[in-house]
């Protein structure tokens, strides 16, 4: 079997290298289009007969998954003898020239600069506050490969190519707005990181949930792990990991109620769960029970405050982020 490979290699790793500021194709990428990738050929050998096209193709070009080349081949970028071939299953032949494009996973293109606007409530060499909106991801994942926090951090400073996830050191769902905290230096990252996992960094989160909780203010200590029938949330199981949240009633009115609530804990949509797990799902949180109400389409949950040290000088910080448009007007809608 002969193969031919042009010099197309896979954009560096946050953390392992520079990454370059985008150009006009990487931009255009970004936007869903497909860049243009190696092209790799091989002859079919008297060995390899029979073979189902993906089979052979996992031969030529192990460093993909059989999925993505699966996916490669029915997006038309693959040719047996000059033509296009769609179907994964087809039985190759000796003797044929099989040619693949090999266009870039959606992965491994994720981790590159856009020039993408930040809310910056504080910044210094060390450290950096912002106030994300609701509706941005933090960190590239499926179905959300660019405009993320990540791609925005690339862009905004030269120092976040060279950190372990651009310094992002904790994160806020997707439709959650509010203060978070990101390092600019190894050194930061590392300090904040203890100190999340220590709980000595202070987060404090306002929300609002259908019905009314029977005291003023109480502690939800039950841990959370992967919902066992449903693997798409989360939920208080048995064996989970600890989970604490304080909450205090604020207001309550017309069967709704704003809250605040403390993050003892950092774990995947906590306070959506523990909420929940207590009959008060967050309005508009339609995974854990909540209905859009009071003008909200997305979960009624702002990171509020923030409150920690200076990874450097350690100097308590305190920092305060006013309620989005959509979210006051539903706040004051209970709170009057």
């Amino acid at each position: 079997m002969s193969q031919t490979r042009s010099n197309y290699r896979e954009p560096p790793r946050v953390g392992t290298a520079p990454v370059a500021p985008p150009d006009a194709d990487e931009a255009n990428e970004a936007e869903g289009g497909e860049s243009e990738g190696e092209l790799r050929c091989a002859v079919v050998s008297d060995a390899q007969a029979s073979w189902r096209l993906d089979r052979f193709l996992v031969s030529i070009a192990s460093e993909f998954s059989r999925s993505h080349l699966q996916g490669l081949i029915e997006r038309r970028h693959v040719r047996v003898d000059g033509l296009v071939q769609q179907q994964a299953a087809r039985r190759v032949r000796p003797g044929q020239r099989i040619e693949i494009e090999l266009v870039p996973t959606a992965q491994s293109v994720a981790y590159r600069a856009e020039p993408i606007a930040l809310a910056v409530v504080y910044e210094d060499e060390h450290l950096l506050v912002l106030d994300k909106p609701a509706g941005m991801v933090v960190h590239p994942a499926a179905g959300n490969w660019s405009g993320t926090l990540l791609n925005a951090l690339l862009a905004h400073h030269a120092g976040a190519a060279m950190l372990p996830r651009a310094g992002i050191v904790h994160r806020l769902d997707k439709d959650t707005s509010g203060l978070i905290v990101v390092a600019k230096t190894p050194e930061a990252a590392m300090s904040l990181a203890r100190a999340i996992a220590a709980r000595e960094v202070g987060r404090e989160y306002l929300a609002l949930a259908h019905g009314v909780p029977a005291q003023a203010s109480f502690a939800i200590d039950a841990p959370i792990g992967r919902d066992p029938v449903r693997r798409v949330r989360m939920a208080v199981v048995a064996g989970g990991r600890p989970a604490r949240t304080d909450v205090e009633l604020v207001a309550a009115s017309d069967g709704f109620s704003a809250l605040r609530c403390r993050l003892h804990t950092g774990r995947t949509h906590q306070i959506r769960v523990h909420l929940a797990s207590r009959g008060l799902p967050l309005v508009g949180d339609t995974l854990y029970g909540g209905v859009p109400a009071l003008g909200m389409v997305r979960q009624a949950l702002h990171a509020a405050r923030l409150l920690l040290s200076h990874p450097v000088s350690n100097e308590a910080m305190h920092f305060e982020a006013p309620l989005p448009a959509d979210m006051a007007a539903a706040w004051r809608a209970v709170c009057g």
